[in-house]
């Protein structure tokens, strides 16, 4: 069987276009893409195609893309079920436009050894509609002083290493856990942050914090620990991905390890693209996020970072936490957001707001994190996987947190207006997620 999307705005972040086209899809792959109105009938003719064996999907103008491959999602199976299993991530993120999810060793015990990432990989393949590529800890426990069994973990399917918001704060330890990473070809996704300055901090250094009497780091605190990394990656030639790049001070280091020739990308959440310090007034604690929101000047140099490429990739950060764990004073809630399901309608807010075109979200959403993790996704190609996402940029609606899909609601867009909603999701070329 074959399904053919007619009358579809296809989105091809590699091409960099935004035109009306279709698309053929074949065993699960995409097999033709044509974006000159040749017609059905003569898309179908060149490639000797009855159009009897051929399901027809009338995309009515909206938007196709390749599905968003996210980086650095949080499932909370083993130890924390009750915030969040495999089985409600993988609904979220099929809801979300996300096809695949890459999911973070952050979990109760850590993912540090090859029986561990067995078991969530089983988990997740019996209980995820959306293809699910695991991390693993880069030190066991992720306690900064051993390094874990890295070549075993590749071989038991891990694809990249990270011990999350817990910095290697030991210099030699990461320094041979680099070296060692580079000579098996893993990537090492770190967390740039200066741990002192850091530690207890739930805000950032500035009026609002004062003012709110808020424990605060400076954003200096991420360029010294970036620049920390960059040093370690001249001595050792690693593959690098900074998981979040969130302030000014850190772009210019950044530009310069990339102008090098360093293997180094970077990423940024989507809570710090669309939200900034102000927003946590209020002691509003479903707005604390790791590192904190910044201020309106650090999140459009963000933003911008990413129009021109120096920040590669846009990641939900998808971290639940559960009700008790946030319904408590700001300094002691826990730090994170949901935001699997609202990954792709808080993006389009800088797409409204005339800051991203639409191929540089998706660039930063799907082609880059496939290509840094050696993906063939995250494309609008002939011969790439037919993961892909139908949405309707332009409709508008008002988010209610207790709608969301994953267990744990804890999303910093409830009862906010947003506009863009996904209408359909496929993975293989087979929906698994269509909106009723």
């Amino acid at each position: 069987m074959s399904t053919l999307f007619i009358n579809a705005r296809l989105i091809d972040p590699e091409a960099g276009t935004d035109t009306l086209g279709m698309v053929l899809v074949q065993n699960g792959r995409i097999a033709a893409v044509d974006r000159n109105s040749t017609g059905a009938a003569a898309l179908l003719s060149a490639r000797n195609i009855g159009q009897d064996g051929v399901t027809q999907v009338d995309c009515g103008g909206k938007c196709l893309a390749p599905g968003i491959v996210d980086i650095g999602v949080k499932v909370c199976e083993p130890g924390e079920r009750h915030k969040e299993s495999y089985k409600s991530a993988g609904l979220a993120a099929a809801a979300g436009g996300v096809t695949t999810i890459v999911t973070r060793p952050d979990t109760a015990p850590a993912i540090d050894s090859p029986e561990t990432l067995e078991f969530v990989t089983r988990r997740a393949q019996a209980d995820t509609p959306v293809n699910v590529l695991p991390m693993a800890a880069l030190t066991k426990g992720r306690e900064g002083r051993e390094m874990t069994e890295i070549r075993f973990l590749m071989d038991a399917g891990a694809v990249a290493f990270s011990d999350c918001d817990h910095v290697v704060q030991n210099t030699k330890v990461f320094q041979r856990a680099l070296t060692y990473a580079r000579s098996c070809g893993a990537l090492v996704i770190a967390h740039p942050q200066e741990p002192g300055l850091s530690a207890g901090a739930s805000a950032t250094s500035g009026k609002l914090a004062a003012l709110y009497g808020l424990p605060s780091v400076s954003p200096m605190a991420e360029r010294m620990g970036l620049d920390r990394d960059i040093a370690l990656l001249e001595m050792s030639g690693a593959k690098y991905h900074a998981d979040q790049i969130t302030t000014a001070r850190a772009l210019p280091a950044l530009e310069r390890a990339k102008a090098n020739g360093l293997d180094i990308t970077a990423g940024t959440s989507i809570h710090h693209l669309t939200l900034n310090e102000l927003d946590v007034a209020g002691y509003r604690s479903f707005f604390k996020v790791k590192p904190p929101l910044r201020s309106e000047d650090d999140r459009l140099a963000v933003v911008e970072a990413v129009r021109t490429g120096l920040i590669d990739v846009i990641s939900s950060m998808h971290t639940p936490q559960d009700e008790e764990s946030k319904r408590l004073p700001f300094e002691e809630a826990a730090a994170g957001a949901v935001a699997l399901e609202t990954l792709l309608p808080a993006a389009l807010r800088l797409y409204h707001d005339g800051l991203l075109d639409m191929p540089a979200l998706f660039r930063a959403m799907a082609l880059n994190p496939a290509k840094r993790l050696g993906l063939d996704s995250g494309r609008l190609t002939e011969g790439a996987p037919a993961d892909l996402v139908l949405f309707d940029p332009d409709v508008p609606f008002v988010l209610d947190r207790f709608k969301l899909r994953s267990k744990s609601q804890n999303t910093p867009y409830d009862g906010q207006r947003m506009q863009g909603r996904v209408e359909a999701t496929y993975v293989a070329g087979e929906p698994v997620y269509r909106r009723t």
